[in-house]
């Protein structure tokens, strides 16, 4: 029996880009398709097979780490990003701004959608979950750039919103209003788990 059921959400991408070169700015350029390899995105500075770690894992590695990469995509929904940008008070909010690689319009409550959960393009190119993307401050610049007063807005406004990183399972390639279905784990939420994060 497969692990991994197909659900009827589907939804579309909207808007694609990449991270050129994160240490000099977060902001991503945006492209018409998006070619994945396990490495990642071509020409993203988030790519590779490993990275080094970062705090979202400092709690099991030192920061600086070499681990696997499955952050090699910020993926945000449209509805959310509109959502954000409401609560920051702008009309809207580039993707390009928040360093995205994708935004999918379409797939309800996004930021929560299940670890390990794929999505998958029409040509098959697959992307695996890997947890909920939060919020930090290095979207503040060049929003503040782009918007002067709001770039301190973003972090509290995408709470919850933020999207998702991902990592590459199957190699293809990504195109600007395709198909994107979502799959999810055949699996119940672990009983557990509020007892767990009550540390």
């Amino acid at each position: 029996m497969p692990a991994l059921i197909p659900t009827r959400f589907t939804g579309r991408i909207v808007w694609l880009g990449t991270v050129p070169d994160r240490d000099a700015a977060l902001a991503s350029t945006p492209r018409e398709t998006l070619a994945v390899s396990f490495g990642g995105p071509e020409e993203e500075s988030h790519g590779g097979l490993t990275r080094s770690s970062c705090s979202r894992v400092t709690s099991q590695y030192p920061r600086g780490t070499e681990i696997r990469n499955t952050r090699q995509l910020s993926v945000l929904s449209q509805e959310e990003l509109d959502a954000i940008a409401a609560e920051m008070g702008l009309r809207a909010l580039d993707p390009a701004l928040v360093g995205a690689t994708m935004v999918i319009a379409g797939i309800p409550d996004f930021s929560r959608v299940p670890p390990s959960a794929r999505l998958q393009g029409e040509g098959g190119a697959t992307i695996v979950v890997d947890m909920e993307n939060r919020p930090c401050t290095l979207p503040a610049r060049p929003i503040e750039n782009a918007h002067p007063g709001f770039g301190k807005a973003f972090k509290p406004s995408a709470a919850g919103r933020r999207g998702i990183t991902a990592w590459v399972e199957r190699e293809g390639t990504f195109r600007l209003g395709e198909a994107i279905r979502l799959h999810v784990p055949d699996q119940p939420v672990w009983a557990h788990y509020d007892e767990a994060r009550d540390v």
